[in-house]
């Protein structure tokens, strides 16, 4: 389900995940505060990206290592630009609609959407493990939207804002397998750098119908926010480079410590306990994903090893 990492080194790719949670769940923070301000998402999104490419522009150069995003995949560069600007707009927008926990938690699904698109695109074996991990973690999500079917006395998840999260899910799954691909020939600096010169100009064009007036405050949120998500990318896209995708998930759930910290502190919102209840179901579904992922792993590696003379 992984396929290939191009450097394995799976102690540096966890630690880099652990840094992404951290910073992507500042980003989301980011996000929601800016989006209460006013600021429309298409606007966001557009400095997201343009602020990400200077970033990498001046850095490489200042480096001398702009050769870094030469490349002769362009045509897989778009691929992944498109797809990678389609599920900003979901996963902005989950943010924006949903309290911040959820909609972290609801980020959790990813796994299992990669579980299904392994069988759909790939044609993989899936056994009863993973299979149950995907149950049990919609059963998850279903325990965490239940006061949105009215179900529950609390009403914090409107299906609208669920269904937007589980799309945005959706469309992390197959972008990762999209960035595992890349990261056997290029740089990360060089999928990062495409991706926003590809989508930036096309962020551009809408910018003069959704820009406001912004105060001064209300701009550095804007820039703090692009900030975060252009380190976030090019930890994101290292942290791929050097572990699988299906064993480096598992520090993404400490992002929802951020998400709860900051629902609570910024947001002043206590978490709800259809919180409580379907965030551990999603986590140890992901969890589960995780420890058979790494157990078909290892004996693929023992197959390997016997076959050889």
């Amino acid at each position: 389900m992984d396929g290939s990492v191009a450097r394995p080194r799976p102690y540096l790719a966890l630690s880099l995940r652990l840094a992404t949670a951290g910073t992507l769940a500042t980003m989301s923070m980011l996000v929601k505060v800016a989006g209460e301000r006013g600021v429309e998402l298409t606007e966001l999104i557009f400095w997201r990206q343009a602020i990400t490419l200077v970033c990498v522009a001046v850095l490489l150069a200042a480096m001398g290592r702009l050769a870094d995003i030469k490349t002769k995949r362009l045509g897989a560069h778009a691929r992944r630009a498109v797809l990678g600007i389609i599920g900003m707009f979901f996963v902005y927008g989950a943010v924006m609609l949903l309290p911040l926990a959820e909609a972290t938690a609801l980020s959790f699904t990813a796994p299992f959407f990669a579980v299904v698109l392994s069988v759909l695109l790939f044609k993989e074996k899936v056994g009863r493990y993973r299979w149950g991990a995907v149950v049990l973690g919609f059963a998850g999500v279903l325990v965490l939207t239940q006061p949105a079917f009215g179900l529950g006395a609390e009403s914090s998840v409107s299906l609208f804002g669920a269904a937007v999260a589980l799309i945005a899910a959706a469309l992390v799954a197959v972008i990762s397998f999209q960035i595992q691909d890349l990261n056997k020939t290029e740089a990360p600096w060089s999928i990062v750098f495409w991706f926003c010169a590809f989508t930036t100009p096309l962020m551009a064009l809408a910018l003069p119908f959704v820009i406001g007036p912004h105060d001064a405050e209300t701009w550095g949120i804007i820039v703090a926010m692009a900030l975060c998500g252009a380190l976030a990318q090019i930890l994101l896209t290292s942290s791929l480079r050097f572990g699988s995708a299906g064993v480096i998930l598992l520090m993404d759930y400490t992002s929802l410590l951020w998400a709860t910290w900051y629902g609570w502190s910024i947001f002043e919102r206590t978490p709800p306990a259809s919180l409580w209840l379907g965030a551990p179901l999603i986590v140890a579904a992901g969890l589960l994903i995780a420890w058979r992922e790494r157990q078909l792993a290892v004996a693929r590696a023992r197959r390997t090893e016997t076959m050889e003379p």
